[in-house]
């Protein structure tokens, strides 16, 4: 079978759109939480669409004059999107210059490929090459690329700077640019918030001194070469499945993330072999918008979330119950008050940044668990149908999984795992996951 890297694709025409209405021009200040971020660069995305569901609906399929009419009404709300990423003169702080440059939108062609091979393909940098825009300069915020496929689909690449956004600001824009594009002048959206400033650090900065034991600052990158090569691994738990691990973790109110990373967790330890007496650590981004008091508006643009940790000895990970585990994450995640939040704030605002892109993989002893579980990451109909597929374009990093809702349009429901871990632990990983589900 071939593989990404066998394909390409030619461009046919590359512009920037710009908000079609006066939007706020200023720099629009970051906080500690959108800098400890900058370094991760542009987010690869990619939705799948196939134009045979409707075939009335596929006159004019994703025409691109009425796509970019839509962003240019988007970015009138979602200003700081058509900017551009600069840096304070007076205090050397990187900020968006929201200039109204605009976002950078690529047109290309796709002769020999069809939407059953891109779904074939796994998250790769060949992925991630043939259709997501070569971002340059890197200070632009938001670059998409429409890709028509040979079987009449389209494939829609996204790259959103990660400085400006999390993913579920992300979805937000995603949201609101499709929903313009469907219902034009009847759209209902709900317009971003762009005050920065609740997610000030305290003046003096303070830390809680119990605050380091539960978020997670930085990962120790190891040399990629002395695990050896990587592998990627895409795959599927089913909505049955899932209702299954939920009850071996207890049932009750156990969250599917808190199911699915017990048992990733746990299978990972026993997959690496970890010597018994090692700590072993998993970490996961959350999210801080209720967990400030007073809560942060459900719309704030930005970045609004940190990572939080759990360790534990990595023989008790491997041999305890699958519920045990799965309340450890849970504990992690109840333990995040204002408090913790504000001192992650504080942390990060007296940490000195490093704003060079993370080379390398995780230890052996680490796993890195994100997800975008209940986001809405199918909620992109550009007046054509929902994505048949949604998902990251590259995952790269040794020791980094993604937990992403299994929406294909069947209501198949379930999680998809998008996993990038050592080669020669891979296939024993996978085993023993499916063994315990």
């Amino acid at each position: 079978m071939k593989s990404a890297m066998d394909f390409e694709v030619q461009v046919i025409e590359s512009s920037f759109v710009t908000p079609s209405e006066p939007a706020p021009r200023k720099e629009l200040w970051l906080s500690s939480l959108d800098l400890w971020l900058a370094n991760q660069g542009h987010t690869p995305t990619i939705y799948l669409y196939s134009s045979s569901k409707d075939a009335a609906a596929a006159d004019h399929f994703f025409d691109v004059a009425r796509l970019k009419e839509a962003m240019a009404r988007a970015l009138v709300a979602f200003y700081p999107l058509a900017g551009r990423l600069g840096v304070n003169d007076a205090d050397g702080r990187m900020e968006i210059s929201c200039n109204g440059e605009g976002a950078l939108f690529v047109v290309a062609q796709a002769d020999d490929l069809t939407a059953d091979d891109v779904k074939k393909f796994k998250p790769s940098p060949e992925l991630r090459r043939l259709f997501v825009p070569l971002v340059e300069p890197s200070s632009i915020m938001l670059a998409v690329q429409v890709t028509f496929l040979k079987c009449g689909g389209v494939a829609l690449g996204t790259a959103l700077h990660h400085i400006a956004v999390d993913a579920l600001s992300a979805f937000h824009f995603f949201q609101t640019w499709s929903a313009f594009s469907k219902h034009g002048d009847h759209a209902t959206v709900e317009l971003p918030c762009h005050d920065r400033t609740r997610l000030c650090a305290r003046s003096p900065p303070t830390v809680h001194p119990d605050a380091l034991l539960t978020f997670y600052p930085k990962h120790a990158f190891s040399d990629p070469l002395a695990l050896g090569p990587l592998a990627i691994q895409v795959l599927t738990i089913s909505k049955d499945q899932i209702a299954s691990l939920k009850l071996l973790c207890g049932g009750g109110t156990t969250s599917t993330f808190c199911a699915v990373s017990a048992l990733m967790w746990q299978c990972t330890c026993i997959a690496r072999q970890l010597p018994p007496n090692s700590q072993a650590r998993l970490a996961f981004p959350a999210d801080l918008r209720r967990r400030m008091r007073p809560p942060l508006q459900s719309h704030y643009f930005g970045n609004a979330v940190f990572r939080l940790c759990v360790t534990g000895v990595a023989w008790d990970i491997a041999t305890e119950k699958l519920g045990s585990v799965a309340g450890r994450i849970r504990g992690a995640i109840d333990r995040m008050d204002d408090e913790l939040v504000r001192s992650a704030i504080d942390y990060f605002e007296m940490d000195e940044k490093d704003n060079r892109p993370p080379r390398g993989t995780l230890p052996l002893t680490d796993l890195h668990i994100s997800s975008w579980l209940g986001r809405p990451q199918y909620d992109a109909d550009f007046g054509w149908g929902k994505p048949e597929l949604m998902s990251l374009a590259e995952n790269h990093r040794g020791g980094f999984v993604f937990l992403m809702n299994n929406d294909d349009g069947a209501g198949s429901g379930g999680v998809r795992l998008l996993m990038c871990m050592e080669a020669v632990n891979i296939k024993e990983l996978v085993r023993l996951l499916y063994a315990k589900l």
